[in-house]
């Protein structure tokens, strides 16, 4: 699944094609949205801004009316120049807004909604959400009251994972998180302190700001997706295993993070 930062570099190539602008053309080319009407609603109006919060991406348009995208497992976006071939087969768009030529699509869903500016701000989806990670000004503060206020035997990088404690940590971010900070993410809530969590975040924020401006890069993974092979600070071998009711995945060396 994309995370926060992903999704954040989505936005920032949006921005540009779509901000401030009323888009030339808008089709809504799968059939599960053949009776929405979205190109007649939002004809002749402009996009006022572009922006996200953790895996959410919202354009908000002239209106008060608001498209609302999370690519969930399967969704992804792309921004096209004139002429250049899309990423996935245009059988598989579900949005595609055009404007001076350039195309900006929206694949596989699974989440796409219009919205109107009320229900975005009052729905308790969104509402439920934490803070946002790559927010500047970071709010550690209101992170940290709702981790402390979430089941304390739970296990810390369980929680890490809960978007309604912090939007936008995925698996790779958290697991690569804990290794940078030496913490077991199999600790439960109780046992890590504020200063420790907060080592994590400080460890994994640089790296999803400079990829939410840059573009997610390949990144050299130290713990996530190498279960079996050697620490690259200790030299024990990297285990995984699923945590939580969902299960996912996670990897983590116990020979170094306590």
């Amino acid at each position: 699944m994309p995370e926060g930062d992903t999704i954040a570099w989505h936005a920032n190539r949006i921005r540009p094609v779509l901000e401030g602008r009323v888009p030339d053309e808008i089709r809504m080319p799968h059939p599960r949205h053949a009776r929405d009407r979205w190109p007649e609603r939002l004809r002749g109006r402009a996009v006022t801004r572009v922006d996200s919060h953790g895996k959410h991406l919202f354009l908000h348009f002239e209106g008060d009316l608001v498209i609302h995208s999370h690519l969930a497992m399967t969704g992804a976006w792309g921004v096209y120049a004139p002429g250049r071939r899309w990423g996935r087969s245009p059988r598989r768009a579900w949005l595609v807004l055009c404007a001076d030529g350039r195309e900006v699509v929206q694949f596989d869903g699974p989440l796409l909604e219009l919205m109107t500016e009320a229900r975005v701000r009052f729905d308790q989806r969104l509402a439920a959400l934490g803070p946002d990670i790559l927010a500047e000004p970071f709010d550690s503060g209101r992170f940290l009251t709702r981790l402390r206020g979430d089941d304390h035997t739970r296990t810390f990088g369980d929680a890490l994972l809960d978007q309604t404690n912090l939007a936008g940590i995925g698996n790779l971010w958290k697991s690569e998180g804990c290794w940078e900070a030496g913490l077991d993410p199999g600790r439960h809530l109780e046992s890590v302190s504020d200063r420790e969590v907060l080592a994590v975040l400080d460890a994994v924020r640089p790296r999803m700001l400079a990829s939410a401006r840059h573009g997610p890069r390949v990144i050299e993974p130290r713990v996530y997706g190498r279960s079996g092979r050697p620490c690259p600070r200790c030299g024990t071998r990297i285990v995984a295993a699923g945590q939580g009711d969902a299960n996912r995945t996670t990897y983590w060396c116990p020979g170094c993070q306590r």
